[in-house]
């Protein structure tokens, strides 16, 4: 943690400076063997310099040294390779190193998350989630039923009581009198209304009589 935050890691540092190196030494063994092209090629324009001379030995001298540039050339060139070959064995263990360190980082933070986040804590929290939602579930049936409907009634006395009710009234029925049918109206011919009799008045003696049977009724 504190590589990353001070710089690139250790491991990291070391792979790149061992590739500048490689890098390094690659340009110095192109650079000889770019030497060697230019002496081998000088000796042959000299054999063929000297052949027109007619020096043989020296031409054949010429053709010796060039076969001994060429020979290092050629171990130049497997110089080369074999460093080719470590630079891209070394740039593979690097993205290979990058990539186990990526991973060992995630899973540290997994791990870390699952520390905090203990599997007993979640099971503790659901269970409180689900006792909470099974409470207001009961407050909602609660709240839900109408009043009086919980009451537990017998149908079977419900029943009775109503056929004991129609019974009673039926006898009722049966013990009231018959009523008589109402007599017909009179019927009065058309333009005949009959006149009710004018009251008479009354004699000072009836007037009389009527006081006291008032005041005897008292």
């Amino acid at each position: 943690m504190f590589a990353r935050i001070l710089g690139k890691p250790k491991q990291e540092t070391n792979a790149l400076a061992t590739l500048d190196k490689l890098n390094e030494t690659l340009e110095m063994l192109e650079k000889k063997e770019s030497v060697l092209q230019k002496k081998a090629s000088g000796e042959v324009e000299k054999a063929k310099a000297y052949t027109k001379a007619k020096n043989k030995r020296a031409a054949i001298q010429c053709l010796k040294r060039k076969k001994l540039y060429e020979e290092q050339i050629g171990q130049l060139a497997n110089f080369q390779l074999r460093i080719h070959d470590q630079m891209i064995m070394l740039e593979g263990a690097k993205a290979t190193t990058e990539t186990v360190d990526a991973l060992r980082s995630g899973a540290a933070a997994m791990k870390a998350m699952q520390k905090a986040t203990n599997i007993d804590d979640v099971d503790k929290t659901m269970d409180e989630i689900n006792e909470q939602t099974e409470n207001m579930k009961q407050i909602q049936e609660a709240l839900a039923t109408p009043i009086g409907a919980a009451a537990d009634f017998d149908e079977d006395e419900l029943e009775a009581e109503l056929e004991e009710l129609e019974g009673a009234e039926l006898e009722e029925q049966l013990l009231q009198p018959a009523t008589t049918a109402p007599a017909a109206p009179v019927k009065v011919p058309a333009g005949r209304v009959p006149t009710r009799p004018a009251p008479q008045k009354r004699t000072e003696e009836e007037e009389e009589l009527a006081a006291l049977q008032a005041e005897m009724a008292l």
